[in-house]
């Protein structure tokens, strides 16, 4: 019954959770953390089977596995349906995803005030965020991506620092513009090809071609529109194309779109800050995989190289404002915006690596970012300030403390034998094929990222120990608990990526086929 069901379950059992929060008394907190634990263990539990049976059901297939797919908006011959599936793409994101909201509930285990609300919120945004991940139709998956934009907002609203305000609005403004602009989009392709489904399905034992079909065989080209769909001098799928690329970049972020960033993650409570970059930032490159490049191939084709060149400066860019920061967090805020520049790089590449590391690297930066956000939010909890220039000789102070934020930080450099070596590695060899220059460009962002980590490192650990904190407490239990897997991913991924390398290779073989030659 599960199995039949397992997205599902995975999607809508935190939904049950938040109803169930809602309806405990908020005098008894124990409960509410209680109900958020289980709400969020369980889709961990059943993400953790799909990983560990994926091999056995899928066979190295790229095909979708545990596809549902039922009626939802009817009307006439309009449908939307409520489809879902998962493939060597979006599983692993799945997976991340419930393992991160389940550290999240533990990370937020000192939130006092508005608990109840702030939980059911927090369930809320993961029924957003897989919902996005598994659905295979357009209009659902819409659905889904604007359901996360309102827990956010208040999350960071509420719950966050002295200018959460404005850094809630900011965010909320950012992703309804590219809400916006991916729902004309939407609106548009229906009207050309009369489907919402992105997948091609069987319905009365005729196929059924969905978006993805359409557009690989050249059927979403606006001929049949007024103008051959040429508007101020710009073809259908250009305009499908940007409105599209537009809506993503400003969630990875891209630049010029990434300005929201580093004020969200500076005023967010350290959970939320540990959701965003590990898994809502991923959403936005997972967009381009699924929808955006492979619905307007032509056009991607055309601007693939100002893609590349968009990537580039992230990479370098990101790097080099991080190295001039001395809070701790935003710090770790812009070097989010230099790793995701290699996802937009090793896209455009259009390479077998290239892509392939573009895709680990979401997951990568997913482990190695939560990792650096809980290290912030330890050492914030204590001192209750971040200023880089105020700490120093923390590792005599805190040696536990100190150990583990030496493995989040080389895993986020790069360094050898950890997951995101594998990942930058790949992608920039992928690149070099295609963009030999603006691959030995980004490079810098590898020596800038090197710089800016270890002079952070030195500035709160080495030297002198400050006497304002010569009694701050070690890590404790529950705060190890919240890091320990992720450093255990950083390290696994690092040492044998093909445990995750053979999951992602049939659906990235899949996905450059989906490209003219």
């Amino acid at each position: 019954m599960i199995a039949n069901h397992l997205l599902t379950w995975i999607t809508f059992i935190p939904l049950l959770g938040m109803l169930a929060i809602l309806l405990a008394p908020a005098t008894q907190k124990a409960l509410i953390r209680g109900l958020a634990v289980v709400a969020t263990a369980i889709p961990l539990g059943l993400s953790l089977y799909l990983w560990l049976t994926w091999g056995a059901v899928n066979g190295g297939s790229a095909q979708l596995q545990y596809v549902e797919r039922v009626p939802w908006i009817q009307a006439g011959n309009f449908l939307v349906q409520y489809f879902v599936g998962v493939d060597g793409l979006s599983m692993p994101l799945v997976a991340l995803t419930c393992l991160l909201m389940f550290i999240g509930v533990f990370a937020s285990w000192n939130i006092e005030r508005g608990m109840k609300g702030y939980f059911a919120l927090l369930l809320l945004l993961e029924v957003g965020i897989n919902g996005t991940f598994v659905s295979l139709d357009i209009f659902l998956f819409y659905v889904f991506w604007e359901v996360m934009l309102l827990p956010m907002y208040f999350l960071i609203g509420i719950w966050g620092g002295p200018r959460k305000e404005y850094a809630a609005i900011k965010f909320f403004l950012y992703t309804l513009a590219g809400s916006v602009l991916m729902l004309v989009a939407i609106v548009a392709l229906y009207l050309i090809t009369g489907t919402f489904a992105i997948a091609s399905y069987t319905e009365g034992g005729q196929n059924m071609p969905g978006l993805l079909e359409l557009a690989r065989t050249k059927q979403i080209t606006g001929a049949n529109l007024v103008a051959g769909g040429v508007l101020m001098g710009v073809s259908f799928q250009d305009w499908m194309f940007w409105f599209f690329f537009i809506a993503f970049a400003i969630k990875v972020p891209i630049f010029p779109f990434h300005t929201w960033l580093p004020d969200a993650h500076v005023e967010a409570p350290t959970p939320i800050s540990v959701i965003l970059a590990g898994i809502l930032l991923k959403l936005g490159g997972y967009g381009m995989f699924r929808i955006g490049f492979p619905i307007a191939p032509e056009s991607f084709e055309k601007f693939r190289t100002l893609l590349a060149v968009l990537g580039t400066i992230n990479i370098v860019y990101g790097a080099y404002v991080a190295m001039g920061q001395t809070d701790f967090k935003k710090l770790v805020a812009y070097s989010s915006v230099s790793h995701m520049g290699y996802v937009l790089l090793g896209a455009a590449a259009m390479t077998d690596w290239g892509v392939k590391g573009a895709v680990l690297q979401m997951f990568n930066h997913g482990t190695s970012s939560a990792m650096l956000f809980l290290i912030v939010g330890v050492i914030y909890d204590r001192a209750h300030h971040r200023e880089l220039n105020g700490f120093g000789g923390l590792v005599t102070q805190m040696p536990y403390y100190g150990g583990l934020t030496t493995l989040g930080f080389f895993a986020a450099l790069g360094l050898p034998g950890l997951a995101g070596f594998i990942s930058e590695a790949l992608t920039l060899l992928g690149s070099f094929k295609t963009y030999p220059t603006l691959t030995v460009i980004s490079c810098l962002g590898v020596v800038m990222t090197a710089a800016f980590l270890l002079f952070a490192f030195q500035r709160v650990f080495q030297g002198p120990l400050n006497p304002k904190y010569a009694k701050l407490p070690d890590i404790s239990g529950r705060e190890v608990f919240c890091q320990a897997p992720f450093a255990f991913l950083c390290v696994l991924f690092g040492v044998l990526p093909t445990l995750i390398l053979d999951i992602l290779n049939p659906a990235v073989k899949q996905f450059l086929l989906l490209f003219p030659a």
